[in-house]
This record gives structure tokens, C-alpha cells and sequence, in this order.
């Protein structure tokens, strides 16, 4: 009996875990089996493994051959076994490097001339190679560039299954191959940040901006097409701060995941901005038998934007609910569930009725008043309760045009703001587990050591008192004025901080 071990990872999720493949060759009638709870695309390798080894000159013997992915219980998704199988079920043959073999993770799918294609998740797979303890891995050569950001573990990037039987001591004559499936430059490749000063006349909605950059609020922006509420969304992660290396590689594994090409860590906060038609599932992720990530996975540590929001389902805007609380999001299906991160700030557009001219001056709306309470309706009281910024736009003026011409804010200096404001938050928050005014507590912020005096929230008080704010809400403006504090350099806010804090949030005058 000769029994032949390597490593493969499976991914539930972003979290991985290594498997043991062993291979176990018998003499009893020929028969290729796969167990230890494989998928449909998993069974199916060992197809691809017979083909493969046999068209590389390494056909497999006629004899038993049986497969163990260890772990058994664990469920295992996908054709990124195949590599690890059909190095343990040669390894069983041929006179190869034990040793070598039983220390690498085998990642990547066979073709049945024997070519390695690429596969999805290689990132946060060889993520968790590196966490349980292996230093080498071997993944197809798209997807070397890729596996080479997680520091710490040797990748080889292999053509093909003879380029990785060579690597583990095999005298298998060497071929000539066309890698499969190179790696292309994500979109966008120039990284550059849209321009700032580009929007014109709308100087509260820039500020209402630049606040909740620095505190990392939720905004929700409600003016008539052309006003520039998309234009004015595009530009918030340029004003944003670089994503942290921790980040940016948590980031580059969602997307890895969902089958993008990596080739870099950017640092560019992510932007998601998917169609009002999409679905939930589309939304916060799914998959029958594999788990993807969805917008809001792919827009954490950045934005998350919905155009025409009230024109999303009511069911896809309440599935934003509990991310936003969170900031993770846990998907269940009946074999497993997968947690994905959820740390992004919402920016909702929406105009003020179906046809987009209520309101606005030299226009002619046709929507009856039940129309257009049921278009506003669709944003839920509760949704809206998690939105820190409200700003109400207007279309732009030729007279406001050519006044704001001289005076508009660049994407640099409110990025140099967003920055010192985050720094003089991070100063005070240094002692507590939060670093965004956001994050902070509401109990911390109205009971704790920099709780506000009662002459300075007597505004709040009046305006909870009379219902036109929630304790949350009450919360969350506390929060707000701490952010306006902090982009004004101001210690503490005072009256006027939570005046327009309020303002900002639920455009009450004090």
C-alpha cells in the first residue's frame, strides 16, 4: 500500500481552511473515487485528473485509486482541488519528493491537456495557507501576482501539472506551454480620484461631504436629476484616507473571491454602486452551492452607493439594515455559513418623486400625492434612521455657477481636512475600542467622560422631546456634531456645532 499527502484549502467565505489530501493507491479492480464530502464540481476532478496526468505522459495506474480531503466533515467547494489531487495520486506512482510535496498547498484547476487555470479566492486562500503554518504554494501562473501579496510564504506560479511534478524532484520531460488565462489589469487602472472642485454650486452638499468623510456617516442626498448628487457620490472616496495594508489585502481577497483579477493592492477606498434592479442576493451575497461576496462585501472599507434608491424593492433596502449596525454581514445556507465584512458608508440618491420635478422652480410635475408619497415611502423609517447626513440639492443656477467659480474645494485640501479631522478623532477615541465618530457608543458619547453639557444638548433634548428624533437619531447627531467639530479644529462642540449637526441630519433650524 503506498499513501501520498499534500495540502489543499477550502473557503467558506473569506476564512479558509487547510485539508489534508491523501491519495492511496490498492491493488483491487481500477476505480478513481473522490470522498470527504466534495460538491458536484469537486467529484468531478477526478475526470479531469485522469485526462490531465495522461495526456503530460503520466498516465495513472489501472488500479484503485481512492482520495481523502481531510477534514471530512468540512464541506469543499469547486475545482481548486485538482491540483492537490492529482500531485497526492501521482505521488503514489512515481518517485517524487515526499517531503517536498507533503509541505506545499497544492492550489488551481486542471485542463485536460494538463494546463493549470486560474481559479477564484486564490488570495484569501493562500491567506490561510500562511495562518495554519505552510510556506510554500504552488498556483496557476495567472494567479501568481496575486498569491504573491500575502508576505511570508514562497509561491511558485506553475504552467502546468509537469512544471509541478519538476518542482517536487519528478524527471518528467519538460513542455513547452501557453499559460492559461493571464491575469488583465482591473478597470480603471489609472487609480486617479475624480475632481471635487468639478462640482459646481452645491457648497452644503460638499461640506455635508466632507463631514462625513471625516466621521465616516451615512448620507442620503434628494434633489431633481441633474442636480449632481451622482457626480458629488463619485467623488467621496477620493477624499477618503488610503486604505491601511490591512485593509487594502481585505479588500483584494473579497474581490478575489468574486472572481475579479488581482494584480495589486490598491489603496483606493472601493466604490460599489449596483443598478436599482439588482436583487438582495445581489446586494449582500449568495450562491447555492458556493457563497460570493456581494456589493456590500466589495464596497467595505469604502462606498457603498445606490442611485435612484427609492426605486430599489423596499426588501433589497431593509437587507441594509442590519450590515449597517454590524459591519459585517453572515450569509446561511444549509451546509454552511459564510461571514463576509460589511465596513462601508452608504450613500443614498434619490429624487423627490417619480417623474423628478416636485419642488423645482420653472418645472411641471404630473405624479398625484400618492404617488409620490409611495416613491418616498419605499425608504423605510428605520433605514433612514441610519442615515447620519440628509442634504437636500437643488439644480444649479447660471447666477450660483459663476459665483462659487473661484472658491471651490479641491479633492486635495478636503482630503488634507478629511485627514487632520480623523487624526484629532483618533487622539481623543485613543483609550476605546472605536476610531470613527461613527463607531462610538451612544450611551459613551451622552453619559461618558466627554459627554456634552446639558445647556449644549438642550437643543437635542427639545427636538427628542417633541418626536422629531429617535434616541438612535438623537445618537447619531451627537455623533454628527462631533464630526463638524473636528473638521473646524474645535475641541468640543458647542451650540452651534450641534445647530448644524442637526441641520445636517434632519434639517432642523435652532
Amino acid at each position: 500500500m503506498s499513501v501520498a499527502r499534500t495540502w489543499g484549502v477550502a473557503l467558506t467565505g473569506l476564512h479558509g481552511a487547510l485539508v489534508e489530501i491523501e491519495a492511496d493507491l490498492s491493488n483491487q479492480l481500477p476505480e478513481f473515487r473522490v470522498i470527504g464530502l466534495p460538491d458536484k464540481a469537486l467529484g468531478e476532478a477526478q475526470l479531469r485528473v485522469r485526462n490531465a496526468t495522461a495526456n503530460c505522459g503520466m498516465p495513472l495506474p489501472a488500479r484503485r485509486l481512492t482520495v481523502n480531503l481531510s477534514p471530512a466533515a468540512l464541506p469543499k467547494q469547486g475545482s481548486g482541488f485538482d491540483l492537490g489531487i492529482a500531485v497526492a495520486a501521482l505521488a503514489t506512482a512515481m518517485p517524487l519528493d515526499r517531503a517536498s510535496i507533503e509541505e506545499t498547498v497544492h492550489i488551481g484547476e486542471l485542463g485536460l491537456d494538463g494546463r493549470l487555470r486560474p481559479v477564484a479566492g486564490v488570495l484569501p486562500a493562500v491567506m490561510a495557507a500562511a495562518r495554519g503554518g505552510r510556506r510554500r504554494v504552488v498556483v496557476p501562473h495567472a494567479n501568481r501576482d496575486e498569491a504573491a501579496l500575502v508576505t511570508g510564504i514562497d509561491v511558485h506560479g506553475a504552467v502546468s501539472l509537469i512544471d509541478v511534478m519538476r518542482l517536487h524532484g519528478s524527471e518528467v520531460e519538460e513542455r513547452a506551454m501557453v499559460p492559461v488565462g493571464a491575469a488583465a489589469v482591473p478597470p480603471g487602472g489609472s487609480g486617479e480620484a475624480a475632481e471635487l472642485a468639478d462640482v459646481v454650486g452645491q457648497r452644503d452638499a460638499v461640506e455635508g461631504l466632507v463631514v462625513a468623510a471625516a466621521g465616516g456617516h451615512h448620507v442620503l442626498m434628494s434633489g431633481p436629476p441633474g442636480a449632481g448628487k451622482t457626480m458629488l457620490a463619485a467623488r467621496l472616496p477620493g477624499i477618503l484616507p488610503p486604505l491601511a495594508d490591512d485593509q487594502a489585502l481585505e479588500a483584494a481577497a473579497v474581490r478575489s473571491l468574486a472572481g475579479e483579477p488581482i494584480t495589486r493592492l490598491s489603496r483606493t477606498p472601493p466604490f460599489e454602486a449596483p443598478h436599482h434592479g439588482a436583487s438582495a442576493a445581489a446586494l449582500v451575497g449568495g450562491g447555492s452551492r458556493v457563497v460570493r461576496p456581494g456589493a456590500i462585501a466589495r464596497a467595505s472599507g469604502g462606498v457603498l452607493f445606490l442611485d435612484e434608491a427609492a426605486e430599489f424593492a423596499p426588501s433589497v433596502l431593509d437587507a441594509l439594515r442590519q450590515p449597517l449596525e454590524k459591519g459585517s454581514i453572515t450569509i446561511h445556507r444549509a451546509g454552511a455559513s459564510a461571514t463576509f465584512p460589511a465596513r462601508f458608508q452608504l450613500v443614498l440618491a434619490t429624487n423627490p418623486c417619480p417623474c423628478g420635478n416636485y419642488g423645482v422652480r420653472g418645472a411641471s410635475c404630473g405624479c398625484p400625492p400618492q404617488a409620490i408619497r409611495r416613491y418616498l415611502g419605499r425608504l423605510s423609517g428605520p433605514l433612514l434612521d441610519r442615515v447620519d447626513i440628509e442634504v437636500q440639492m437643488t439644480r444649479v443656477s447660471v447666477a450660483h455657477a459663476s459665483q462659487d467659480e473661484g472658491g471651490r474645494l479641491s479633492t486635495a485640501a478636503a482630503r488634507a481636512q478629511v485627514a487632520e479631522a480623523r487624526a484629532r478623532a483618533a487622539r481623543r477615541l485613543e483609550s476605546t475600542p472605536w476610531r470613527l465618530n461613527a463607531e462610538v457608543s451612544g450611551p459613551w458619547l451622552r453619559q461618558g467622560p466627554l459627554a456634552l453639557p446639558a445647556s449644549v444638548r438642550r437643543p437635542l433634548d427639545v427636538a427628542l422631546a417633541r418626536g422629531a428624533l429617535t434616541l438612535r437619531g438623537y445618537d447619531r447627531v451627537l455623533r454628527l456634531a462631533w464630526s463638524v467639530a473636528d473638521v473646524a479644529g474645535i475641541d468640543a462642540p458647542g451650540l452651534a456645532e450641534i445647530g448644524r449637526a442637526l441641520f445636517l441630519k434632519k434639517g432642523i433650524t435652532t
